[in-house]
C-alpha cells in the first residue's frame, strides 16, 4: 500500500464518482481509462501512451503510468492543511468548538439566574492524600473515554450546520434493525445517553479498547470534512458504526471481523457492512493515518470537554502498591535516560571534566 507504483488502479475509488453515479449520470473517467488500457493491451500503444492519454504524465522509467503515492494524496486538493483537525495537530477539533456554544450559554444562564454550582464533587490532593486517575494519553480509561467521545458526537449532531448526507449512511435506506423506521426519524436528535448506550454496546461486545474510541472520533471528523456531510439523526448510527469498524481494524492487532458485528447487530448483513466499509474508505480517500500528535490533541480536547460538562474522571487515592509501581516505572525511565546521557558524554569526551550531568531523583512516599 505504501509502494509508489501499484498494480491496483480502480476508477471507482473516488467519492466524487460515487456521487456522480448516485445522480444518474455516467462518469466519463472510467471509460477513458478502459479505452486507453484496452488500446495498450491490443497492441495499439504502450502503457505509457495510455497513461499519457489520460493524464499527460508517465513514469520516469517508461514502464507504466505515474500513479500518485499515498503520501501525496493524504490531503484533498481543495482542503487546507491547517483547517483539517483530523490531520493537522494545530487545528482545533470540531467537536470542541461546537460544544463551546452550549458551554457559554450554560455559564451565562447560571450567572444571570444566580445558580450555584452545587456541591463540589471534584477531589483535590492534600498534604496527606494524593488523588490520581488511571487515565493517561497512552492508556485512557475506557468508560470515561467512551462517555467523552459520545458527548462529542452529541454536540456534532445538536449543533450541526445542515443535514447533508449520503444514501449509504441513511438509516431509512439501510436499516440496522428490522424495526420499522418512523417517518419523522430525521427530526429528533438523539440524547447523549442513547448514543452512549449504542457505542458502549459495540465496545463491550467486541472488546474494543479506549484508544480505539479516540481513533473512531478522528475518523468521524475526517469523514465529515472530506465528504462535506453532516452527522444528523438520520445517519449517525451508520457513520459511528463505520468509524468504529475501521478504527478497530487499524488500531487493534486482532481486529473484529465484519461478520462478528453481524452477531452484535443481528439484523444487518455482511454485504451491507462490506459496502459501508468500502464507501467509508473511499470517502476518506484511504487516508487512515493518525499521527501521534493528532491522537494526543484529541485526547486532551476530550478531557477539556469532560471538564466543561462536569464529566469527572475517576480519581482514587494513591495507595502504597500504586506508588511502588510508579516508582519502578520511574527507575526504568531513569536508567534509560542514564544510558542515553552516557552515550552523549562519549561523543564529547574532552569535556567530561568540565560538564557534569545533574539528576534529581523523584521520591514517592
Amino acid at each position: 500500500m505504501g509502494n509508489t507504483v501499484t498494480c491496483c488502479v480502480s476508477p471507482d475509488a473516488s467519492p466524487k464518482l460515487s456521487r456522480a453515479r448516485g445522480g444518474g449520470g455516467a462518469a466519463p473517467g472510467p471509460d477513458r481509462w478502459a479505452d486507453a488500457y484496452q488500446a495498450a493491451a491490443g497492441g495499439g500503444g504502450s502503457a505509457a501512451a495510455a497513461a499519457e492519454a489520460e493524464s499527460g504524465e508517465s513514469d520516469p522509467g517508461g514502464g507504466g503510468p505515474h500513479l500518485q503515492h499515498i503520501s501525496d494524496r493524504e490531503f484533498p486538493d481543495d482542503l487546507a492543511l491547517e483547517s483539517n483537525p483530523s490531520d493537522h495537530p494545530r487545528a482545533s477539533t470540531i467537536f470542541l468548538s461546537k460544544s463551546q456554544t452550549d458551554v457559554r450559554e450554560k455559564r451565562k444562564s447560571n450567572h444571570i439566574n444566580h445558580v450555584s454550582p452545587g456541591q463540589l464533587t471534584k477531589k483535590y490532593s492534600s498534604c496527606s492524600t494524593i488523588f490520581i486517575d488511571d487515565s493517561t494519553v497512552s492508556q485512557p480509561n475506557l468508560r470515561s473515554t467512551i462517555k467523552c467521545v459520545t458527548l462529542a458526537i452529541f454536540y456534532h449532531i445538536k449543533n450541526r450546520d445542515s443535514d447533508r448526507s449520503l444514501d449509504i449512511f441513511d438509516e431509512k435506506s439501510h436499516p440496522l434493525t428490522r424495526e420499522e423506521v418512523p417517518d419523522d426519524y430525521y427530526k429528533h436528535d438523539p440524547e447523549h445517553k442513547h448514543i452512549y448506550r449504542f457505542v458502549r454496546t459495540l465496545f463491550s461486545a467486541a472488546q474494543l479498547t479506549a484508544e480505539c474510541a479516540i481513533v473512531t472520533l478522528v475518523y468521524l471528523e475526517r469523514l465529515l470534512t472530506y465528504a462535506e456531510i453532516d452527522i444528523c439523526p438520520s445517519n449517525w448510527k451508520r457513520i459511528v458504526l463505520g468509524a468504529i469498524l475501521l478504527a478497530s481494524k487499524v488500531w487493534d492487532d486482532q481486529a473484529v471481523w465484519n461478520v462478528d458485528y453481524c452477531q452484535i447487530l443481528k439484523d444487518i448483513t455482511v454485504e451491507d457492512m462490506n459496502e459501508m466499509e468500502r464507501h467509508f474508505l473511499e470517502l476518506l480517500q484511504f487516508n487512515i493515518n493518525v499521527p501521534a500528535s493528532v491522537y494526543a490533541k484529541y485526547y486532551f480536547d476530550l478531557r477539556s470537554l469532560a471538564d466543561d460538562n462536569n464529566l469527572s474522571f475517576l480519581l482514587e487515592p494513591l495507595s502504597k502498591e500504586r506508588a511502588q509501581k510508579l516508582e519502578a516505572i520511574s527507575r526504568l525511565c531513569e536508567d534509560k535516560y542514564k544510558d542515553l546521557s552516557k552515550a552523549a558524554m562519549r561523543r564529547s569526551f574532552s569535556a567530561d571534566n568540565l560538564v557534569g550531568i545533574r539528576r534529581s531523583n523523584a521520591i514517592l512516599s
